[in-house]
C-alpha cells in the first residue's frame, strides 16, 4: 500500500527541499501552499503523514493539527518551526503532533522523524490486526464445523463461558481443543484480560514447577532473578493447562491447592500470592482411569472436570470435512497468493473416507501440501497419494476439448501398458525365484530385453549363476 504524504509550507523552497528529500522513499507526495489548501486536501485524501509549517497565511498551523487530529488521529503530523518557536513546538505536541523540526532541518533529520511514523503506524496496523483475529477467530460460532457433534459443543461454550466455573475439554490430539479454550475465554466476562496457555508435556517437572508459579532469585541455580509464573501471568484472566493428565503427582497437589485456596507460593519463596484465575484444561488421556491406576489424584480430577466439553475426533464429524477443507485451502492459498484450488470428487471422497488419526491437524497439514502440488488449481487424488494412499489412476484430470480428450487418452494407454508391464516382470520373477535367465526363457525373451524392462522399472534382483539350468535357491 502506498504511502500518502502531504508537505504543507508557504515557502515553495521548503517544499521541493521536502520533496526532493522524500523523493527515493516511494512515497505519494501532495503538497499545499496554505492551512485552507490543506485541509481541503485533508478533507479529500487520506494521508498517512503531514509535514506542517507553524507559521502560515489565512489558517496558521496549530488550527490544522487541531482539525487533522479530531477527524484524523492516526494521521502523523511533523510540525515545521523557526529557531523562536520552541513553545508553539510544545504545545504542538501536546495538540498530538507526533514530532517537530526546527528550521533549518538537514536531510537526515527529514528522513529519520518519516522513518518513526511509519514504524510507528506499521506497529498500529499490526495491532488492530491482531485484535481483529482475536475478535473474530476465537468467536466460539466461527469454529468450523455444522455437524450434530460440533453443535453440541457450541451450546456447552455458550452456556460454560460466561461463568467461572473450571472446564476439562478432552479428546484425541489434533481435534483443537485450544481452540475450544480460546472461544470459552473469549466469550467470558475475563475475555479483556490475559489467555495464558502452559503445555505440561513440554517441560521438565522441575521446569514445569517454575513455569507454574514462578520463582524467586537464588531459588536453585541458575535463578538469577525472580520469574513470575503463569498463574501470575494469567491474574484475573483465563488459564489454559493443556495435557494435564501429564503433570506429575507433586505439581497435581500443588495445583490441587491453588485451586482451592485461590493462592500459590513461588518456588523458594516464604510467602504465599493470592490469585484469582479461571483454570481450563485439557487432556488426551483418560483422567478417570488414571485416577483407578492412582496416577491422578481423585481429588483434583474432581475439581477440574466442573465442566468437561468432549472434542470430537474428525472421524465422528465427517460431514464438516468438505467445510474445514474450504477453510484450509482458503487460508493456503491467501498465504501463497494463488487462487483457491477447487477438489476434484476422488480426492474428496478419498478426504471423506480416511480415518484421520491426527485429526483437524493432520486434515490441515495433508491439505497444505496438496494446495502446493496442485499445479492446476485443482487438487487431485494424486497429490494426497503419499499420505492417505490414494490410487492416482482412480481420479483423472477431465477433458475440456478434443485435443485434451486425445492426450489425456494417450496418457491412460501409456500408464495402463507401463503398470501391466511392470506387474509381468514382478510376476516373472516371484515365479522363477527371481532368476533372471529362467524369467526370460519363460516368457520367451532374449535376456538382455527383459533386464532392459527390469531397469525401466528400477527393478533390482540378484541373479546367481545365471547361465545353469538348475540356478536357484536350494
Amino acid at each position: 500500500m502506498t504511502t500518502r504524504v502531504l508537505i504543507v509550507d508557504d515557502e515553495e523552497i521548503v517544499v521541493r527541499s521536502c520533496q526532493r528529500i522524500l523523493a527515493d522513499g516511494g512515497f505519494e507526495i501532495d503538497a499545499a501552499c496554505d492551512g485552507w489548501e490543506a485541509l481541503r486536501r485533508v478533507d479529500e485524501h487520506d494521508y498517512n503523514i503531514i509535514i506542517l509549517d507553524v507559521m502560515m497565511p489565512k489558517i496558521d498551523g496549530l488550527e490544522v493539527l487541531q482539525h487533522v487530529k479530531e477527524r484524523h488521529p492516526d494521521t502523523d503530523v511533523i510540525m515545521v518551526t523557526g529557531l523562536s518557536q520552541i513553545q508553539t513546538a510544545v504545545k504542538s505536541m501536546k495538540l498530538g503532533a507526533f514530532d517537530y523540526l526546527s528550521k533549518p532541518f538537514d536531510p537526515d533529520e527529514l528522513r529519520h522523524v518519516v522513518d518513526r511514523a511509519l514504524e510507528r503506524q506499521r506497529l498500529l496496523a499490526q495491532n488492530r490486526q491482531l485484535k481483529h483475529e482475536v475478535s473474530t477467530k476465537y468467536r466460539f460460532d466461527s469454529i468450523v464445523g455444522a455437524s450434530a457433534a460440533m453443535q453440541k459443543v457450541y451450546q456447552l461454550i455458550a452456556k460454560c463461558a460466561p461463568t467461572n466455573s473450571t472446564v476439562l475439554i478432552t479428546g484425541e490430539s489434533g481435534t483443537g481443543k485450544e481452540m475450544i479454550a480460546r472461544a470459552v475465554h473469549h466469550n467470558s466476562l475475563r475475555s479483556a484480560q490475559a489467555f495464558v496457555a502452559v503445555d505440561c508435556n513440554t517441560l521438565s517437572e522441575h521446569l514445569l514447577e517454575s513455569e507454574l508459579f514462578g520463582h524467586v532469585k537464588g531459588a536453585f541455580t541458575g535463578a538469577v532473578t525472580n520469574k513470575r509464573g503463569v498463574f501470575e501471568a494469567a491474574h484475573r484472566g483465563t488459564l489454559f493447562i493443556d495435557e494435564l493428565g501429564n503433570l506429575p503427582l507433586p505439581l497435581q497437589a500443588k495445583l490441587l491447592r491453588v485451586i482451592q485456596e485461590r493462592e500459590f507460593r513461588p518456588v523458594g519463596s516464604s510467602t504465599d500470592q493470592k490469585v484469582d484465575v479461571r483454570i481450563v484444561a485439557a487432556t488426551n488421556m483418560d483422567l478417570k482411569a488414571m485416577v483407578t491406576e492412582h496416577s491422578f489424584r481423585e481429588d483434583l480430577y474432581y475439581r477440574v472436570n466442573v465442566f468437561p466439553i468432549h472434542s470430537p475426533p474428525l472421524r465422528e464429524r465427517r460431514q464438516d470435512i468438505p467445510a474445514l477443507a474450504l477453510h484450509f485451502l482458503q487460508q493456503f492459498s491467501q498465504e501463497l497468493g494463488r487462487p483457491v484450488p477447487q477438489i476434484s470428487e476422488g480426492a474428496m471422497s478419498l478426504l471423506m473416507h480416511h480415518d484421520w488419526p491426527g485429526n483437524v491437524r493432520e486434515l490441515e497439514n495433508t491439505l497444505q501440501r496438496a494446495t502446493i502440488l496442485a499445479s492446476d488449481d485443482v487438487i487431485r487424488q494424486a497429490h494426497l497419494a503419499d499420505l492417505v494412499g490414494a490410487d492416482p489412476r482412480l481420479d483423472l484430470e477431465v477433458p475440456r476439448t478434443s485435443d485434451d480428450l486425445k492426450r489425456i487418452k494417450k496418457q491412460v494407454r501409456e500408464k495402463s501398458v507401463e503398470e501391466v508391464e511392470k506387474l509381468f516382470i514382478q510376476e516373472t520373477l516371484r515365479r522363477n525365484h527371481s532368476n533372471v535367465t529362467r524369467s526370460a526363457e519363460e516368457t520367451g525373451m532374449q535376456r538382455a530385453n527383459f533386464q532392459a524392462l527390469m531397469k525401466k522399472y528400477g527393478i533390482r534382483v540378484r541373479d546367481t549363476e545365471p547361465d545353469r539350468d538348475d540356478a536357484g535357491p536350494m
